[in-house]
């Protein structure tokens, strides 16, 4: 059954836009037909669906792309985030959108965040899953607070990862919708500088920095609730919010290689990303490492990298298929940075 309030039409490649009532929540959309073989695209963190803009005009007649925002970005309700279920809302809601499109299998397609959903997603729903293609995606043992490949905590309590690592004047600009680019810590400068490989700028910068700024602020939403540590550096996951559903102490994806049965993955990464990395730029031990961050007792790093190969080293063991693709001077967003080597690595998976 498919059901949806006004839909809406852009001339950008014929993108168009409508909101989807569900069972646990209405979404809004981003497709371009109604036929075809379905390949769904989830964003990340701090964006909505227009980071995929580029990207759906490209897929052959074929495949039915179409593009959720996530719970709390762009046009979909912004309702609160339990964060004790990790990644559970996201990848639910997901479950109940395509099952309202009446669609039984896709492909995914997760950025980021989103790819956290989508491996999410695979664990509890594998047999709905075509194929599966990781965008730089999050570590399977979640952003912050632990170290080896394992993903072994750092502390008890999470400490290092969740709402309290997120810093309060990058919070205060999304919240006040700040389009300027007067400081390091404005959504357009981290757009240039993080999700991106400098000195590239997108073509509609504009339209991606609007998208930054649907961002929900608050405990429920982005970063979320914030707990104290007595661990360094002095903060702990709470159990509300974007940034607490990412933490490993509720976030975890050890079963991965367990699925059955198990879909191609395609894990393609931009050689220059400084969000999801070894020495990530927004990981708090990393920081302190380097002197960004005071009082560092020496906790390493989080791997993020070296921990997503292990996950999806076991993944291919067990029996799955798994292709690394990794593009040249491209950041986090590979995808509007280099759109050519992706659209190419996507294709090639969407049809094994």
């Amino acid at each position: 059954m498919t059901t949806s309030t006004t839909s809406t039409t852009s001339t950008a490649g014929g993108l168009r836009t409508r909101r989807v009532p569900t069972g646990r929540l209405t979404l809004r959309i981003t497709e371009i037909r109604d036929e075809g073989e379905p390949v769904v695209f989830l964003h990340g963190n701090i964006s909505d669906a227009t980071f995929w803009r580029t990207t759906l005009p490209l897929l052959p007649g074929r495949f039915r792309p179409i593009a959720p925002d996530l719970r709390g970005f762009g046009g979909t309700d912004p309702l609160p985030i339990d964060a004790t279920r990790g990644l559970r809302d996201h990848a639910d809601d997901l479950a109940a959108l395509l099952a309202a499109l009446g669609i039984d299998r896709a492909h995914l397609v997760g950025w980021s965040m989103g790819g956290g959903v989508a491996m999410r997603y695979l664990c509890d729903h594998p047999a709905t899953v075509r194929s599966l293609t990781l965008v730089n995606p999050v570590s399977p043992y979640g952003f912050g607070g632990t170290h080896g490949l394992d993903g072994t905590l750092n502390s008890p309590d999470g400490a290092g990862s969740g709402g309290g690592t997120a810093n309060p004047e990058f919070v205060a600009r999304i919240a006040e919708g700040d389009r300027g680019e007067d400081s390091s810590l404005s959504p357009r400068a981290v757009l240039a500088n993080c999700y991106l490989k400098p000195p590239w700028r997108p073509e509609h910068e504009d339209e991606y920095v609007e998208s930054m700024l649907t961002t929900r602020t608050g405990d429920d939403h982005y970063p979320g609730d914030i707990v104290a540590s007595p661990a360094w550096p002095g903060v702990a996951p709470g159990t509300r919010g974007v940034l607490n559903s990412l933490s490993p102490l509720h976030s975890r994806l050890d079963e991965l290689h367990l699925v059955h049965p198990k879909p191609p993955v395609l894990w393609i990464r931009g050689e220059d990303d400084v969000i999801v990395s070894d020495t990530s730029m927004f990981d708090l031990a990393h920081l302190g490492a380097i002197g960004a961050v005071p009082g560092w007792d020496g906790t390493p790093a989080q791997p993020m990298v070296a921990q997503t190969r292990h996950v999806l080293n076991r993944y291919a063991a067990e029996g799955g298929t798994v292709r690394e693709v990794v593009v040249d001077h491209a950041g986090h967003a590979v995808h509007l940075q280099r759109p050519e080597e992706f659209i190419a690595a996507l294709l090639e998976v969407l049809s094994a």
